[in-house]
């Protein structure tokens, strides 16, 4: 748990930015990676860690991690329930690995008591391609992105067993695995673009964040 961290908003030079407003959860996993390229891309960002700290932020974003332990320190700061608030409320949140759990509706094979903020109309089951040293990366055709396939880094990442009815699929594995999804204003991908220098996952939700903003 980190606890040194002070509340902020910066852009990629330490000054501050005239972007959209974009909160990081940061009770665990690589919430820096993540300010970092938001920041880099002309966003306002700030760090979450407490109820507070989410008025005023246009969009949000759920870092990878472990997710039994977001759960658990999101309840034990009175998060949890306001996050479920924002969320059905129509913020932009964006989910990479732990995130996508925490944004899945359905976890399949959740520890005893851990529960996720749910929104996203899908099923998806932890850990699906094994322990750390089982990572892998590979290039994923994703047309919402482009032409040009996406590198992805996949760390102990969950995979989306099912989709529902209120969400699409935008990426799948060559054996028809699916690890990125989107629903209105929610997105979640299975691997992780933060550490890849790949930023076309942050602009596209950049892109739900101004336009919720700026109706």
């Amino acid at each position: 748990m980190t606890t040194n961290l002070r509340s902020e908003s910066l852009d990629a030079g330490g000054r501050p930015s005239a972007g959209p407003r974009v909160g990081v959860l940061a009770l665990q996993g690589d919430f820096r990676e993540h300010a970092k390229v938001l920041a880099l891309l002309g966003a306002e960002v700030s760090l979450v860690r407490r109820p507070a700290e989410l008025a005023g932020i246009d969009g949000l974003v759920i870092p990878g991690g472990e997710s039994s332990v977001m759960d658990k320190l999101a309840r034990m700061f009175g998060l949890a329930e306001p996050l479920r608030a924002a969320i059905a409320g129509g913020l932009p949140v964006y989910g990479t690995c732990a995130g996508l759990i925490m944004l899945a509706d359905t976890v399949l094979d959740a520890i005893a008591g851990q529960e996720s903020l749910g929104g996203l109309d899908v099923v998806v089951r932890r850990n699906a391609f094994g322990s750390q040293n089982q990572s892998f990366e590979t290039d994923l055709a994703i047309p919402a992105l482009g032409d040009e396939p996406v590198h992805a880094v996949f760390i102990r990442g969950p995979v989306v067993e099912s989709v529902g009815a209120s969400a699409t699929a935008l990426a799948s594995l060559e054996d028809g695995r699916v690890v990125a999804v989107e629903q209105g204003n929610l997105l979640g991908t299975s691997f992780h673009p933060e550490i890849t220098g790949e930023h076309r996952f942050h602009e596209y939700f950049l892109g739900k964040v101004r336009s919720r903003a700026n109706p």
